[in-house]
């Protein structure tokens, strides 16, 4: 058989790499987190004709990997705007907690690809947030097997 009939393309794109998981909650962004995904978009199109350019498989397989997942993330993202009101915890809300030993700790509440929990920002699917979600100024919520005072929403 002519070698014109046989694929040779095989290990060409690369090493095969597992797809990034999409989560399958709605994508709730915030005005911030949607920048995020945009200049991530933007960086990883950047490293793909970095990638192309330098011949680099490996590299041109993690980046067109990484791109569709942030591609379809910018696509399916919902941006919700900021509370206008600070009554009740949503979605872009931040809120203080008060344990009874007098510590502290404050969470935003935004999308899945903006969390950074050490920053205080955490994910509206998470534990904590689903727990948070509509509370007010002065109710205690359980948090972590620790009961905590809502002191402040903005």
């Amino acid at each position: 058989m002519s070698r014109a009939f046989v694929k040779e393309s095989e290990g060409d794109e690369g090493p095969e790499l597992p797809e990034l998981q999409v989560s399958p909650h709605r994508n709730l962004v915030t005005p911030c987190g949607l920048e995020r995904i945009q200049s991530r978009v933007r960086a990883l199109q950047a490293a793909l004709s970095e990638a192309r350019g330098a011949d680099d498989k490996a590299a041109l397989a993690r980046v067109q990997r990484d791109l569709r997942y942030w591609s379809e993330r910018l696509r399916t993202a919902e941006v919700v705007p900021p509370p206008t009101e600070a009554r009740d915890l949503r979605f872009g809300s931040a809120v203080t907690l008060e344990a009874a030993d007098g510590a502290r700790v404050r969470y935003r509440i935004v999308g899945e690809d903006e969390a950074e929990p050490r920053a205080g920002r955490i994910s509206y699917v998470s534990p904590i947030a689903t727990v948070l979600l509509g509370a007010e100024v002065g109710d205690e919520i359980e948090v972590g097997g620790r009961v905590m005072a809502v002191l402040a929403i903005e």
